[in-house]
């Protein structure tokens, strides 16, 4: 009976465990070529694994008004809010910041456009997009993703989808 009980126990513990704190990078496997490529469509592949570009206003988020999260597509880990999203005009998703400063990486991208600041994410290695000095205040940046790199939870289904932890940002406060 007590084996059962501390199997009871630990089972439990486990759960709150992960569901308390959601997305973990040591849950994360990297996925090889070939799980991506079954996992993701082509044009998810071709932009988070050979740094494409998807065609601006003809993508899933660039007008996406949903208050949620944005996560890496490949890895889940947790990127931008919609609290930091704003209407850029170039017909891609943008955000002044990152969520969690910590899952993204920037590296020169030099490319046919000249030296630009690509945006990467830290645990599944996927291309995002890129980022610019003319976005709004506080930050004046402009981090301009494609929505293939992407996947949005909306903020009603945070807890059930691992990302509880960033429900309170979305609680309206009373006056």
């Amino acid at each position: 009976m007590n084996t059962q009980l501390n199997l009871i126990l630990t089972l439990s513990l486990t759960f709150l465990v992960s569901f308390s704190y959601g997305w973990q990078a040591k849950d994360m496997k990297k996925l090889s070529k070939s799980e991506l490529k079954s996992k993701l469509t082509a044009l998810q592949y071709d932009v988070t694994q050979n740094s494409a570009t998807e065609p601006p206003f003809k993508n899933e988020f660039w007008n996406n008004n949903q208050e949620g999260l944005y996560v890496d597509i490949v890895s889940g880990e947790p990127l931008f809010s919609s609290l930091d999203k704003y209407d850029s005009g170039t017909g891609w998703p943008s955000f002044t910041r990152p969520l969690v400063k910590e899952n993204v990486y920037e590296k020169i991208d030099r490319g046919i456009f000249g030296n630009r600041i690509e945006v990467r994410s830290q645990h599944g290695d996927s291309h995002l997009g890129h980022v610019f000095t003319d976005g709004p205040k506080p930050t004046g940046l402009r981090y301009c993703m494609n929505s293939a790199a992407l996947k949005f939870i909306p903020k009603e289904k945070l807890k059930e989808s691992g990302y509880a932890e960033f429900a309170p940002l979305f609680e309206k406060t009373k006056p």
